[in-house]
């Protein structure tokens, strides 16, 4: 695969500044850092983001975290390795990545789960890692951005 252009993101220099900057500002919010980099993940397979797919590897083994989540992440709803909270987060982080695919995408039992387990602080924080991880992946999956470059 080739790339169609260099990342969009790469011809404004504040755009490269800000990106990064916003993928930062929700870790440290009481959210760990396993239940980000699984919401990561998961919207990435949903977008068919290879690129952030391939960051999100590099992040896991960075953080030393275990695999055996992210095997079984496409079956989350079936499998039992996952906590109720991460469990309302992926739910939430599903429901914000297709917004389309139903009305009320982000419905009221969807929201009472995730607030059962999180609080506004650490929702605010999920949704905002939710939003930036879907911008990644319209930014690489448009431009076909090549895992391992940029």
């Amino acid at each position: 695969m080739t790339a169609r252009m260099k990342n969009p993101a790469s011809y404004f220099p504040d755009a490269q500044s800000v990106l990064p900057t916003l993928g930062q500002i929700p870790r440290d919010k009481g959210v760990d850092d396993e239940t980000l980099e699984l919401l990561h993940f998961r919207v990435s397979q949903i977008n068919g983001c290879a690129w952030c797919l391939d960051f999100a590897r590099r992040s896991i083994e960075k953080a030393g975290l275990g695999f055996e989540k992210f095997t079984v992440l496409p079956g989350w709803r079936e499998a039992t390795v996952f906590t109720d909270a991460q469990r309302a987060a992926l739910d939430l982080a599903e429901a914000m990545t297709r917004l389309a695919d139903r009305p009320d995408a982000v419905d009221d039992a969807i929201w009472a789960e995730a607030e059962k387990h999180w609080s506004e602080e650490q929702l605010a924080a999920i949704i905002l890692w939710v939003a930036t991880t879907n911008l990644y992946n319209r930014l690489n999956v448009t431009v076909r951005q090549v895992p391992g470059t940029w």
